[in-house]
Order: structure tokens, then C-alpha cells, then sequence
């Protein structure tokens, strides 16, 4: 297969994503999905953003290929890179032909989706605690506020000695960052709430159980899916660290390991998977906040529109 055709296809792939994750008024999904392509290629906001692009690849071929400037002549071109990556038979052992490739990029995905998923879980339920009982926030938000700073390195030696294995040592640093960050902006959520709703519930004979279903989970909604592409994104970001250190497959992995082997082209593609892997998956969460919270932006237009 030809890599170029493979590279206009994952352009395609990209565009149409971007496409169906823009916020759109009711008519634009009355419209086809080509239409809708042609509509993101043709628009000012995604010329921008291409530029943006060609101006950070232009830059770096200047400084490493063209001058190759004293702190960047180490450092591999990006149009070695590319034909690396599409490269049938790659130099380096890595491209989008390779199996190893797609291991590395399922075991990352495993691990950070396990860890979003029960950072998800356990944060939200713990921020929702925090926000509703007085007493267990004085218990807890000072233990919390201490451990949060730590990093996510720090975790792993004692993860490794707890945990029994690899991979749940892993999964636990990542899912630490994950956590902390869901439960303090679900926290912040509850916290938003106007207590105008909490009395005029109650006047109403609203019970503990009814003012959680219908006064605190859909106000902190909005606060809770914010939190939730922080956590993705803070997911990946210690992912990588656990893998760095304590695992024999991932990206992060794959990008060590190929620092030690002074194989620097598989560094930055293993960089540019990471930032796709984590832009889609970041893209899946957006999405799925904006099904569910579609009688939020319905309420913000109303206002908007009294106003």
C-alpha cells in the first residue's frame, strides 16, 4: 500500500472527525457528512489552524534541517520522521506496518481508559461526598490537598511494592492524577450550585435522595464533564511516566526505550501518536458531555436570548 495514500486517507480520518466534534446549531446535522467536511476544509477557523501546523513544521525543519542550529542537530527532520512512520520496511522497526506499533498503542489505550474509567467512577462519587457533607469534606479535603501535589513518579516505587505486578502499579500512577483532578472539579461543581434551588426543592418536599437526582448532579454536570477532559489529558500525561519506568510495552515505552537505542525518529512518532491517541480519545469525552448536556446549552441559549 502506498504511505502517501495511507497519509491522505488518516487526513480524511482527522477532518471528518473534527468535523462531527465542532459545536453545531440543530440545522447543521440536518446536512450531510460531506457537506459538513467540505464546510470545516473551506472555513477560516481551519486554515488557522493548518497554518498553525505548516508554520511548527516549518520552524522545525529550519532549525534542525536547514541550519541545523547547535542545540537541535541531533534531533531528526520531520520529513525523515514521516517516511519513517509510513515506512514499509522501517529502518527503526516502527511505522504504521509494524505490529509492534499497534501494541504499543493498544496497551496505553488499555491502561488509559482503565484509569479514566475508575477515576471517573471513584472521583466523581468522592467530589459529589465532599460537596454534599460538611463533616466529610473537614475530613478528607485537608489529606487530599496534601497528597495531590505529589507527582506521579513518586508513586511508582510504592505502587510497584503494594501492587502485585507491573501493570496494576501502572494503571494505579495513572489513575492517581486522574482522580484527583475529577473529584476537585466535581467538588467545585456542588459547590457552584445556587442554594436558592436547594430551598425552593425542599419547599417542594424534596428528600436527600430527590435534591441529589435533581438539584446536585445536574448542576455540577457542566463542572463534572470539564473535569473529565482535564482527567483524560491528565491521564495521558502520567501514563507516560508510569511506562517510562515501570513497563515493557506502551508509548511511553516505546519513547524511552528508543532514547536509549538512539533511535530518535520512533521518539517523535511515538510523541505524534500520543497526541493523537489522547486528542481523540479527549474529543470521544467532549462529545458524550455535549449528548448529555444538550438541555444545558438549550438553557444558556434561552438566557441569552431574554437577555
Amino acid at each position: 500500500m502506498n504511505p502517501y495514500f495511507v497519509l491522505g486517507l488518516l487526513c480524511i480520518i482527522l477532518l471528518s472527525l473534527g468535523a462531527w466534534q465542532q459545536k453545531k446549531k440543530a440545522a447543521l446535522y440536518e446536512i450531510s457528512w460531506g457537506a459538513q467536511i467540505i464546510k470545516t476544509i473551506t472555513g477560516r477557523s481551519f486554515c488557522l489552524q493548518l497554518a498553525g501546523f505548516a508554520a511548527f513544521v516549518g520552524l522545525w525543519h529550519v532549525t534542525v534541517v536547514t541550519f541545523s542550529l547547535p542545540w537541535f542537530n541531533r534531533l531528526p527532520g520531520p520529513w525523515e520522521c514521516l517516511l519513517e512512520w509510513l515506512s514499509p520496511d522501517p529502518d527503526y522497526g516502527v511505522s504504521i506496518y509494524t505490529k509492534d506499533y499497534y501494541t504499543h498503542i493498544l496497551y496505553s489505550t488499555y491502561r488509559a481508559t482503565l484509569a479514566f474509567a475508575l477515576a471517573t467512577v471513584l472521583g466523581v462519587a468522592f467530589g459529589l461526598m465532599m460537596g454534599w457533607s460538611k463533616k466529610f469534606y473537614d475530613y478528607s479535603f485537608p489529606l487530599v490537598e496534601l497528597i495531590r501535589p505529589i507527582p506521579p513518579l513518586a508513586w511508582v516505587p510504592l505502587a510497584i511494592l503494594v501492587l502485585p505486578g507491573i501493570e496494576p502499579a501502572v494503571i494505579f500512577v495513572t489513575f492517581m492524577v486522574a482522580f484527583f483532578v475529577t473529584a476537585l472539579n466535581t467538588l467545585l461543581g456542588v459547590q457552584s450550585i445556587d442554594e436558592n434551588y436547594f430551598r425552593a426543592a425542599k419547599c417542594l418536599g424534596a428528600g436527600k435522595k430527590r435534591l441529589l437526582m435533581d438539584v446536585v448532579l445536574p448542576g455540577s454536570m457542566p463542572f463534572i464533564f470539564t473535569g473529565l477532559q482535564i482527567s483524560m489529558g491528565a491521564a495521558w500525561f502520567s501514563l507516560v511516566a508510569g511506562e517510562m519506568i515501570a513497563a515493557q510495552y506502551g508509548l511511553g515505552f516505546l519513547i524511552w526505550d528508543s532514547y536509549s537505542l538512539i533511535q530518535y525518529p520512533v521518539i517523535v512518532i511515538g510523541m505524534v501518536t500520543l497526541g493523537l491517541v489522547g486528542w481523540a480519545s479527549s474529543a470521544i469525552v467532549r462529545s458524550i458531555g455535549r449528548k448529555l448536556m444538550t438541555w444545558r446549552e438549550r438553557e444558556l441559549s434561552e438566557s441569552g436570548m431574554g437577555g
